[in-house]
């Protein structure tokens, strides 16, 4: 099991493992057999970056049991997704900003990403066992009176899309088995999503073999594979909230609700 993060140190953007609070550099691709240069640096000296950039990033609805029992809805045959754009990408620590446009409710959702690590078109659930890289936190940032505004049109993306409505971080862990981890999302303080990957629909692995049949997925892109019970708005004036995920780490980031 590792934790790889991408780093920003000067005006050079590295990446490597953390243990603890010290990055082991590595050389090369991320994704493409990286090798150790042999250098260390500690996490304090560093801005940590995205821990990658996904050319593209993907979001699941109603895919767990419980909130989908609480919600009267059906368990989907297929992913149930949307696009998030890449102009929302945070990293670990960022400030979530309120868009000055819209004076609605704006909603943490702790989840956990997907990772993907080679290209997949058209791949079995087998297969995508080793497509997969590892996994993220990922906190779903929603404008969530945006989606149904237009009775003709529900606006998944736009409502998703703002920037800096796309936090994920700080690492991506691998070597990690999901279906052992939880999701725990803190805010102000408060718990309020303690919830098992296992209760998942559609499990992992299958959500990246179905949706490599539609759309080509490339080495970096995430796939946010919905979230449970607890979903909430961040309503004080300063809000934090984080998303821990075991073999991850915390994704920690401010709403500035103004």
């Amino acid at each position: 099991m590792a934790k790889w993060v991408r780093f920003e140190s000067g005006k050079t953007i590295q990446f490597g493992t953390l243990e603890g609070d010290v990055i082991s550099i590595h050389e090369g691709n991320m994704f493409d057999s990286p090798k150790p240069s042999g250098e260390q640096v500690n996490l304090a000296d560093v801005t940590l970056l995205t821990p990658c950039e996904p050319s593209k990033m993907f979001g699941l609805w109603n895919n767990f049991h419980a909130l989908a029992a609480k919600l009267g809805n059906d368990a989907p045959e297929e992913p149930l997704y949307f696009h998030k754009s890449s102009n929302a990408f945070l990293a670990h620590g960022g400030v979530i900003q309120r868009p000055a446009i819209y004076s609605g409710r704006v909603v943490y959702e702790g989840e956990i990403g997907i990772v993907i690590g080679t290209v997949c078109k058209e791949i079995s659930e087998d297969q995508a066992a080793s497509a997969i890289f590892g996994y993220t936190c990922i906190n779903d940032v929603t404008a969530a009176d945006i989606i149904d505004k237009d009775p003709t049109f529900a606006q998944w993306p736009r409502a998703k899309s703002f920037d800096t409505f796309g936090p994920f971080g700080p690492a991506i862990g691998t070597g990690l088995d999901p279906a052992d981890l939880n999701i725990v999302t803190i805010l102000n303080g408060d718990e309020r999503q303690n919830y098992p990957v296992a209760d998942m629909i559609i499990p992992p692995h299958k959500i990246v073999s179905m949706i490599s049949q539609e759309v080509t997925l490339s080495p970096g892109d995430i796939i946010c594979c919905g979230t449970s019970i607890g979903v909430g708005v961040m309503k004080q004036d300063s809000n934090t909230v984080s998303v821990t995920i075991e073999g991850v780490g915390t994704l920690e980031n401010t709403f500035i609700n103004s």
